[in-house]
């Protein structure tokens, strides 16, 4: 098969590893810098170019790794890929629900799922009242668009919070408010899910004095049992944005797990290395299951 990965930078651990799992497969796998591409969008015709002038053509599936800063035009071209026929790993509007953490937890509610308090205004002259519905201080305050902990403060008081969501307005944010989970303060548990299945699961414990647990920012992983409730809360979490593969972030709080939120690229190096597990062979093995042969297709 012939399988492209959707990029923006070159050289990162999760692009090394699904590159050597293709190979190990007998698979010919492409890296394709999206910020290098450009689309002709016609009913008789429609393509992707590489600089230069190259059609990308042939391929039987893709693997969108898009950026945030790029989500825009990234998923314009996973989607004109689409529009060929190419099978993705994680669908253009999956990706764009997941990245959007407002829309996200909105889908999420929707389905029943378990999340902090949350609350969303347009204007800071609304502060207080957003505040007071997530249960007051200490709280969360977010971008809509962040990922990898970028973007997210810890509010400690009231006066902190409402500075944090003005001083994010004035640079025309959009941003969330959310409960503090106290009780799981740098800590949370990322499942892996691929296929509306868990393949494996790690707690991440952030550094002393951080209260984000992200792996980019210094988390450590380890091995973590999950229970039932939380195995079905992921792959519901996954099944609702229409995700194949997906990173799913639950805190453990006093009244249960709660979805922090969902992230439709994640990193393999922390679940990899505290799970002993190929993750990356697995996602190539779905595209095996799911994707078909590639046949020149027309969309008129």
């Amino acid at each position: 098969m012939k399988i492209g990965l959707l990029v923006s930078e070159h050289g990162l651990y999760s692009h090394r590893r699904l590159k050597e799992a293709a190979d190990a497969r007998g698979h010919e796998l492409r890296i394709i810098n999206l910020t290098e591409c450009f689309v002709n969008i016609s009913p008789e015709d429609p393509s992707v170019h590489y600089r230069g002038g190259e059609v990308i053509a042939d391929l039987d599936a893709v693997i969108p790794r898009i950026e945030p800063s790029i989500t825009f035009f990234g998923t314009a071209v996973l989607r004109q890929f689409e529009l060929l026929g190419v099978f993705p790993l994680n669908n253009s509007l999956a990706v764009l629900r997941a990245r959007d953490k407002l829309r996200s937890l909105q889908i999420l509610a929707k389905h029943g799922i378990p999340l902090p308090t949350t609350g969303f205004a347009h204007s800071p002259q609304d502060s207080q009242d957003v505040i007071k519905s997530v249960g007051g201080a200490p709280l969360i305050v977010k971008l809509v668009e962040g990922t990898e902990g970028v973007g997210v403060v810890l509010a400690e008081t009231e006066s902190a919070a409402t500075s944090v969501i003005g001083a994010f307005k004035q640079l025309d944010a959009n941003i969330l408010v959310q409960e503090f989970i106290k009780e799981s303060s740098g800590r949370d548990v990322r499942c892996f899910v691929i296929g509306g299945k868990v393949v494996a699961a790690m707690e991440r414990i952030a550094q002393k004095g951080e209260f984000r647990a992200n792996f980019h920012l210094g988390a450590d992983v380890q091995p973590v049992k999950i229970t039932p409730e939380e195995r079905a809360m992921a792959v519901a979490s996954a099944k609702a944005l229409g995700l194949d593969v997906a990173g799913v972030d639950i805190l453990r709080s006093d009244r249960g797990p709660l979805v922090l939120e969902i992230n439709s690229s994640p990193g393999l190096e922390g679940i990899e290395k505290s799970s002993g597990l190929d993750i990356a062979g697995m996602m190539i093995d779905y595209i095996e299951k799911n994707a078909k042969p590639y046949q020149k297709r027309h969309t008129a």
